[in-house]
């Protein structure tokens, strides 16, 4: 492993070696809901409360991870998750019962390509043989944290999206075939968007600033890449991204496809301008795009996590949404 440039690294050797995602019923009716690995039609997963039942996804997404790997938990050295809850209470009751020691991380929805990065970091390095990472979000449970509760029927306006009630799980080690050959971590940006029900212009600029850095650092361009993913921006971030990067002289619109637009069937779901959530790129990640890079139709990918970093209380205090975005090249050799 090596720096390549300011927040950006190459890496030696460092692959996800399996994956798994679990959903709820209305990912389970959208696109991707066919290459789901668990579809829960239930929204309390069985559980008494849906921050409960969002801690049941990430276990199970884990327990899935770790069973497709053909090892035990006590196989992995370090596992890598967070989520949209307060101090990221989802992952940290839903994984007690796996044993592994837990780093948690907030990085909102770009929370997937956060713990990964970190996870790839600490095994190419030496630190870990083994590692997971892992995020979760739910519906129900970020709606009653951030905004109105859901009894209250507060209308929502077309620049909305919605959480996806979900979660992904990745298991990182040497070797292996989808190798993670670099990453660059994000630069918190703020453009002075304020509206929480407008993350995705919120979080475009992020999400441009990392992928220009990354091609800087790489010495890579868009055409260098079958998908440029990025992590819930939505239809209203992902138009405003690919004008953002436009104005820079560079076309990512050829290889760009955004998460949040993927996961619903946007006419005929009704998610205004898609999904968000930290589950929502780790559904799609290990849903579609790794599943695609896994059986060699798509030869590299770069991974860009979104997260928009506001909490209820900075939003009723009328605060700007700061966002950041951190990006992971993965390629199937």
């Amino acid at each position: 492993m090596k720096r390549i440039g300011r927040a950006s690294v190459a890496f030696d050797d460092v692959s996800i070696t399996s994956f798994a995602c679990v959903g709820g019923k209305m990912e389970g009716d959208g696109p991707l809901g066919g290459k789901i690995d668990k579809i829960f039609e239930d929204t309390l997963a069985g559980e008494e409360t849906w921050e409960k039942a969002e801690s049941r996804l990430v276990q199970e997404a884990s327990n899935l991870c770790i069973e497709k790997s053909g090892y035990t938990s006590s196989d992995f050295d370090y596992i890598f998750s967070g989520d949209l809850l307060n101090q990221c209470t989802a992952s940290s009751f839903g994984l007690i019962t796996l044993g592994i020691p837990l780093i948690g991380m907030y990085g909102a929805c770009s929370t997937m390509a956060s713990t990964l990065l970190c996870a790839a970091v600490f095994t190419d390095s030496g630190a870990a043989e083994r590692c997971i990472a892992a995020t979760s979000s739910h519906f129900a449970s970020s709606e009653r944290q951030f905004r109105n509760p859901l009894r209250y029927g507060g209308q929502r306006p077309p620049t909305a999206q919605r959480t996806v009630t979900g979660a992904g799980a990745m298991a990182v080690e040497r070797g292996g075939r989808l190798r993670i050959t670099r990453a660059t971590a994000g630069i918190i940006t703020d453009l002075g968007i304020a509206d929480a029900n407008n993350m995705g212009a919120a979080m475009a600029p992020a999400a441009a600033s990392t992928i220009l850095r990354h091609f800087d650092a790489a010495g890579t361009a868009p055409e260098d890449y079958d998908r440029i993913v990025t992590g819930d921006l939505g239809t209203v971030g992902a138009q405003l991204l690919r004008e953002l990067t436009h104005r820079e002289g560079i076309d990512i619109s050829p290889v760009h496809c955004d998460g949040g637009v993927m996961i619903f069937d946007l006419k005929a779901q009704d998610v205004h301008a898609g999904g968000s959530g930290c589950g929502c790129s780790a559904t799609v990640m290990c849903s579609e795009i790794l599943p695609s890079l896994d059986r060699g139709e798509t030869k590299r990918v770069l991974f860009v996590g979104t997260g928009a970093l506001m909490s209820p209380t900075s939003s009723q205090q009328g605060n700007n949404i700061p966002a950041v975005a951190h990006a992971v090249e993965i390629e199937r050799i």
